[in-house]
Formats: structure tokens, C-alpha cells, sequence
């Protein structure tokens, strides 16, 4: 998997491509967690690209939005396919997490 890190109105803007499970939630904990110790509060997770998310990476995710919320800002996330969208409905990580259909609509919630 690849994760791609941009700056958009003073967001963070992460773009995982491939598959975060198991084998790559290790690597995704790690460039979360390296944007929070860099003192960011708003970051959103952009799963345009993404083909499957595991429970691995649920777990990531979910402390990822505990650390932030507890820092004032938060964790919003968009573009989710319908693969990615079915395993956050089935695990009821839909009504925890702020997901929105476009890029631009996750910005302007924040």
C-alpha cells in the first residue's frame, strides 16, 4: 500500500492506495501517528484509491480520531468505494466516523 500526504485549507489530506489490512496497518499507524506528534489536529482520510480496508485498519483509524478529538481537532474521511463502505456499515464504523461522498464536502465540515 501507498500513502499519499497533502495540505489542503490547513487539512491533512491522506490518500491510502491498495489495501490497508494487517500487512499495511503497522505502516499506516506510523504515518498517522507521525502527522499528530507534528502537532496536526484535522486530518482527512481520502479512500478514493483504496480496495478493501480490513479490521486491522479499522482499529488504526479509530484510535487515530480518539488521539485527534482529544487534541480538538478530528478525522473525516471520503470517497469511500463500496467494498470499503460495506466493511464500515457491517462493523457500525459508519455512524462513528464523519464520511463524506466528495473531498470538498469532508473540507468545508471541518
Amino acid at each position: 500500500m501507498d500513502i499519499n500526504v497533502v495540505e489542503k485549507s490547513g487539512i491533512k489530506i491522506v490518500s491510502f492506495i491498495g489495501e490497508l489490512d494487517s500487512t499495511s496497518a503497522p505502516e499506516t499507524d506510523k504515518a498517522l501517528k507521525a502527522l499528530i506528534e507534528e502537532g496536526v489536529i484535522k486530518i482527512l482520510i481520502n479512500f478514493q484509491d483504496l480496495e478493501y480496508i480490513s479490521s486491522a485498519g479499522l482499529r488504526i483509524l479509530l484510535g487515530a480520531a480518539k488521539t485527534l478529538s482529544a487534541k480538538g481537532g478530528g478525522l473525516k474521511m471520503c470517497n469511500l468505494n463500496e467494498v470499503v463502505q460495506e466493511v464500515f456499515d457491517i462493523s457500525g464504523f459508519s455512524s462513528i466516523f464523519s464520511l463524506f461522498k466528495t473531498e470538498e464536502e469532508a473540507i468545508q465540515a471541518f
